[in-house]
């Protein structure tokens, strides 16, 4: 394998920042670079229906006045957007324009178009790849199956804390335990978002480990059955996901376990396909 990581490799890292002589224990300058991230991943997560300044002071932790000093900068660098009518907050053109000029780097939507293809002509339900970014899943890639009932649980772009979602529960599924045990602590207050808590989803993993596969049904989206199974880099480690959802009706026993088997063919192979290709 090549020594230049990409992003799919998903092989985290931390690097501790330095700390002020002056004032101890005050981070320095990278300080302003992790909120103003951490702000625009919090934008992210809510770009449909955008974000006010209380609101993102309430989910980030900081100061008001803070949150408005960077949503400025932001605003003037092009990075977020405020609606003249709402003045909610939404991502801005540069961060579109950045992602246009990032993705020919990262090519597992390439990769994975053909056995999501496979996977929605065999069904006939709605396929959606999901890919880690830190504590977060974000759904890459949708493709729709030919059943006239579609059950369009994320759009493309949507980011949610790691667990939440089928496919993404399938990733941390195949996470070692600690890690698992370390996602599930840190998003706990996130959670409550979407009424769901560290202990049912350290449990529903629990079960995903013993099938081989994570099934739920959409906690947010009543009557909705979705099937995930998680992909890994070459480095084994999980880092995106397929899955399939469908009205419960038609995800019978029986079903569930053929698409899990669907998943996991089509998983292997986009696997084989990234190593190829690094």
């Amino acid at each position: 394998m090549d020594s230049k990581r990409n992003l799919h490799d998903s092989d985290y890292y931390t690097i501790m920042p330095r700390k002020s002589t002056d004032e101890p224990g005050r981070l320095t300058g990278t300080q302003s670079i992790e909120r103003a991230l951490l702000l625009l991943r919090e934008i992210a997560a809510h770009n449909r229906t955008g974000s006010r300044l209380l609101d993102l002071a309430t989910r980030t932790g900081l100061q008001r006045p803070t949150v408005h000093r960077m949503l400025k900068c932001l605003a003037h660098e092009g990075m977020v957007q405020q609606d003249a009518d709402t003045h909610r907050y939404y991502l801005g053109s540069m961060a579109f324009e950045l992602g246009l000029t990032a993705a020919p780097r990262f090519n597992l939507r390439e990769i994975s178009h053909p056995g999501m293809a496979r996977i929605a002509e065999a069904t006939g339900d709605t396929v959606f790849l999901t890919q880690r970014s830190g504590p977060d899943a974000v759904c890459i890639d949708r493709r729709e199956g030919t059943f006239p009932i579609k059950t369009f649980t994320l759009d493309i772009g949507m980011r949610r804390p790691l667990g939440v979602g089928t496919g993404s529960l399938a990733i941390v599924a195949a996470l070692p335990d600690e890690e698992i045990q370390n996602i599930l602590a840190s998003n706990q207050p996130r959670y409550e978002e979407y009424g769901v808590s560290g202990t049912t989803l350290l449990a529903q993993a629990r079960k995903a480990q013993k099938l081989g596969y994570s099934m739920r049904e959409a906690p947010t989206l009543a009557g909705v059955r979705s099937v995930g199974h998680a992909i890994r880099n070459q480095s084994g480690i999980a880092f995106a996901a397929l899955s399939v959802s469908t009205i419960s009706s038609r995800m019978t026993e029986k079903r569930v376990i053929e698409i899990a088997a669907l998943l996991k063919n089509e998983a292997r192979l986009i696997e084989k396909q990234l190593s190829n290709a690094m």
